[in-house]
């Protein structure tokens, strides 16, 4: 298991209590369950422990039931398994060992430190864009090759030959693509975005960026979106660009002899946490080839700290990424990527032309808005629901996952395949700018089991990639080749097919999903109401997805640029910018969006960038409860090991006694990472008296620097003998001197705000008066937890304050 911090002065009931631990929600989506004495169940139930009692509770958790028991966890759904997690810390460490290293730095190691941050941003822009393109490039060749061989058998009338090869090979790819995440990185799972969006907020789960989730995010995203499942390859690439982010921060991969010692410079959570967040956004420019919403969607969404030396690095990076891909997709203009290889990357270049628009516009725009929010927030809440009922059926196991994954898959196909057939052939436009039918490739009038010289319209949408599809509706000029009847199935399907293929235990993105079905709602209002509006189907189309990703995602600013920049049109902003600020509005009455969604089910403990009303009542002495363990200045070997053995704390304070001081004085904090590191190098003494030998000349900044995200240290794993766990350790030139604190009279809403602005990991509270202990306890992240301050002071709940998280409005009862 992770270490845990101290939470509080311990632990509700006298045990200690974990810092990243959720406490049983009361109301919140929390999918965190509870182990009996902290001992965590094998991941995702693989190992069959725990009783049925656990079982059961697990099962209601996952499904939204409420449990009454006040245990803790400190675990979350990373993926598709439960892991143990904890916090990460960005505060300075400020003792004797890292003061020396500071002043023993000259001029020029500042400046391979400056010059180091915008090389691995410039890494951080190459590697992602190259991963972009190859994902691209492989989902055009592998899909686009199953769309050549099923069509090459529709025209020779082998209709049954035709299905059998699309089901199976849908199938293989699916199936492919989740035996590589079960049972090589299962943290590879979903799009990754909660993920990220979690260890932007502070918290760490192991191996959501290591290296073989980086290659099983990038192959499987492929092999699923080759699929014809109706999954993206967005959120993945956000996954993707974090991934190489951290490798390249941590310095490489020592498993895999992927190293570099000039990359080793970043040895703390604050840096690697900026690469991250370069890395997120640059997935985001590498999926739409949008280097400015790239940017905007790190600061919008994932990103919990933002300043304004990150936002020059970050838009430099997606700049890196812009011109990568570019040089790349120059190379397949020359026919070297493959047949389907032209690395086009989802620029919808389709409504160019001037866009004119007036006043009598207005009101269709406006009526798309509104529904466009109720449908986002009917998205979210269907997919939360489903969600749960995944988990419940990835939790019993693998063959569970495999199975929940070949069911989709082949409704999938079967719904793919069979609704064409319900659509009349059309007669192919005599203006027509490309061949029609379009056959053996990809392209606006699919032939299917049309006669020559005719066309199906409703394969020309399922029978194409993603991208294809989109580039279809958003076409301007085409307000006649499609049948309202063939737009209204293919909307209806792609909504709930987005839905049901999320969550699956394989790498998939909800951005693109989400940007097909608002293309096809749009271009149902527009036929529907179009005859009041001067504006093209195609725009529409694109007001549509607008309209539907503020109602489901909530972003405004970075959606608003991701339109602009995939159609090539600036235009569109007044009506794109009207459509986002009033689907948004509208959505927001009924539920959250669909990333805080899974944040919450998932179980991460996310730090809300507000106080809630009710936290204004509680001082942080209120939520400080049983002993809190301290260390002296020179502490008995043995002693430590027994409370490291004992407790899971990440942080303990460090009291000097008389005769260091007249009267207990609290002299910092220590980290259990620096104890483990003191205790594994034996740099022992023999007596309880200070030393007088320098600590810099038997420690170096390397041994305390921050390992790999995940990655954890042991006590059990360090071997010491009866006479050396006699011995004592002065603890004085490895503890931070400077540690954050608060009186304990400071409202829990103002040091909420303190410690995530800061970004802490442990916030000390100090008595009001001299006479009590120096330390009364310390703040941790579980200790914000709306979970476990409703849980220890249950009589908010009947307070006027609970209608503000809690209460329910006349608009969330319409669900």
């Amino acid at each position: 298991m992770a270490p845990r911090e101290q939470t509080g002065a311990g632990a509700v009931g006298g045990a200690a209590d974990p810092e990243a631990d959720i406490e049983a929600p009361l109301i919140s989506y929390s999918s965190s369950f509870f182990f009996q004495d902290g001992a965590a169940a094998g991941a995702g139930g693989e190992d069959g422990s725990g009783d049925e009692e656990q079982r059961r509770n697990r099962r209601r958790f996952l499904l939204g039931g409420q449990l009454q028991s006040n245990a803790t966890s400190q675990v979350a759904l990373v993926g598709t398994d439960f892991c143990p997690i904890e916090s990460l810390d960005y505060e300075l460490i400020e003792n004797d060992v890292f003061k020396q290293d500071w002043r023993a730095q000259g001029r020029g190691h500042i400046l391979r430190y400056f010059a180091l941050k915008w090389a691995l941003c410039f890494l951080v822009g190459a590697l992602t864009a190259a991963a972009a393109f190859v994902a691209n490039l492989g989902v055009e060749n592998v899909a686009g090759a199953k769309f050549v061989v099923t069509s090459n058998r529709m025209f020779a009338l082998r209709f049954e030959s035709a299905f059998l090869v699309f089901l199976f090979s849908n199938l293989l790819l699916t199936m492919f693509a989740t035996v590589l995440t079960v049972y090589v990185a299962p943290a590879a799972a979903g799009s990754g975005i909660p993920e990220v969006k979690a260890y932007l907020n502070g918290v760490d789960a192991p191996n959501i960026f290591c290296f073989k989730t980086l290659v099983v995010k990038v192959v499987g995203c492929i092999a699923a979106v080759s699929s014809s499942l109706h999954v993206g390859k967005a959120g993945p690439l956000v996954h993707t660009g974090a991934c190489i982010a951290s490798i390249l921060g941590q310095g490489g991969s020592r498993k895999y002899r992927m190293t570099c010692k000039w990359l080793r410079h970043f040895k703390n959570d604050r840096d690697r946490r900026d690469l991250v967040t370069c890395g997120a956004g640059a997935g985001i420019a590498g999926a739409f080839r949008a280097p400015v919403a790239g940017v905007l969607f790190a600061l919008e969404t994932v990103s919990s700290r933002w300043r304004s030396a990150l936002l020059w690095r970050a838009f430099f990076t997606t700049a890196v990424v812009a011109v990568v891909l570019r040089a790349l997709i120059d190379i397949c203009k020359r026919g070297r990527c493959g047949l389907f290889g032209k690395g086009g990357l989802i620029m919808f270049d389709v409504t160019s032309g001037y866009v004119n628009y007036h006043v009598i516009d207005l009101p269709p725009v406006i009526t798309l808005a509104v529904f466009g929010g109720v449908l986002g927030s009917l998205y979210n809440f269907f997919l939360d629901k489903v969600l749960r009922l995944y988990n419940v059926i990835n939790e019993k196991g693998r063959t569970y996952r495999l199975l929940l994954a070949a069911t989709v898959s082949v409704c999938t196909s079967c719904c793919l395949f069979g609704l064409p057939w319900l659509a009349a052939c059309k007669p192919c436009p005599a203006d027509s700018r490309e061949a029609c039918p379009s056959i053996g490739r990809s392209g606006n009038f699919k032939k299917f089991q049309c006669p020559m010289h005719n066309y199906n319209d409703l394969a020309s949408l399922f029978f194409n990639t993603n991208d294809d599809t989109i580039r279809n509706l958003y076409s301007n000029g085409t307000d006649h080749e499609f049948h309202i009847t063939s737009i209204l199935v293919f909307f209806i399907a792609s909504y709930f097919l987005g839905i049901f293929s999320y969550g699956l235990a394989l790498p998939s993105g909800l951005f693109v999903p989400v940007i097909l079905t608002g293309a096809a709602y749009g271009r149902l209002v527009g036929m529907l109401i179009g005859s009041q509006s001067t504006l093209d189907h195609g725009l529409f189309a694109v007001l549509g997805s607008a309209a539907l990703l503020g109602g489901s995602m909530r972003m405004t600013v970075s959606v608003c640029v991701v339109i602009l920049e995939l159609t090539n049109n600036l235009l569109m902003l007044p009506l794109v910018m009207l459509v986002l600020i009033i689907s948004k509005t509208v959505a927001d009455a009924f539920n959250a969006n669909v990333y805080d969604l899974l944040v919450k089910l998932k179980g991460f403990p996310f730090l809300e960038g507000h106080a809630e009303p009710y936290m204004r009542q509680l001082s942080v002495s209120d939520v400080v409860t049983g002993p809190l363990q301290t260390f002296n200045g020179i502490e008995k070997v043995g002693r430590i090991v027994d409370i490291l053995k004992a407790t899971g704390h990440n942080g303990f304070p460090v009291v000097d006694e008389p005769p260091f001081s007249d009267t207990p004085l609290l002299y910092g904090l220590v980290l259990r990472s620096h104890l483990l590191v003191l205790l594994r190098k034996k740099e022992f003494i023999s007596s309880s008296t200070a030393s007088a030998s320098d600590a810099s000349k038997h420690f170096s900044p390397e041994d305390f620097a921050k390992r790999g995200s995940g990655k954890h240290d042991r006590i059990e794993d360090i071997e010491l003998t009866a006479e050396e766990l006699e011995m004592f350790v002065d603890l004085h030139p490895f503890t931070n001197t400077s540690p954050y604190t608060v009186v304990e009279t400071m409202s829990l809403a103002k040091a909420l705000i303190l410690f995530r602005e800061v970004g802490l990991r442990h916030l000390l509270v100090l008595p009001k008066t001299s006479k009590r202990a120096p330390v009364v306890g310390i703040l941790t992240r579980h200790d914000f937890m709306p979970e476990h301050v409703l849980g220890l002071h249950p009589y908010l709940f009947k307070s006027r304050w609970k209608k503000v998280r809690f209460g329910k409005t006349a608009f969330s009862n319409f669900f």
